[in-house]
């Protein structure tokens, strides 16, 4: 079963920036790609940093693929899949994500 979880309001993220978001116990990084309402959530912890700082990443695309790089070490995340783009060994876990009635809600299992 799936729980959405409210994260803020939609305006409270910068375009093209991302956000730190306590989600049960986890930490996640949500992203607004673009000045739209395309978002995308991620863990927020870099597993080659060894720290939670994903969502002060740069964020862009390579290619077709919107991505997040590490602040630290600047491997690339794919935000749709959490895939390394340096490393297919690592990935990340990723979050569904979605607006409603202007608020940011991240899907967490119940």
């Amino acid at each position: 079963m799936t729980a959405w979880v409210d994260i803020c309001a939609l305006n409270d993220i910068t375009p093209d920036t991302g956000i730190c978001a306590l989600v049960g116990e986890k930490q996640v990084a949500v992203f607004r790609f673009g000045s739209g309402d395309t978002l995308y959530a991620v863990s927020n912890y870099d597993p080659f940093g060894k720290a939670n700082v994903l969502s002060r990443g740069i964020v862009g695309s390579l290619g077709d693929r919107p991505v997040v790089a590490s602040p630290l070490y600047k491997q690339h995340f794919d935000l749709t899949s959490g895939e390394c783009l340096e490393d297919d060994t690592v990935s990340i876990e990723h979050f569904d994500v979605r607006v409603s009635d202007g608020k940011v809600e991240v899907a967490v299992s119940a």
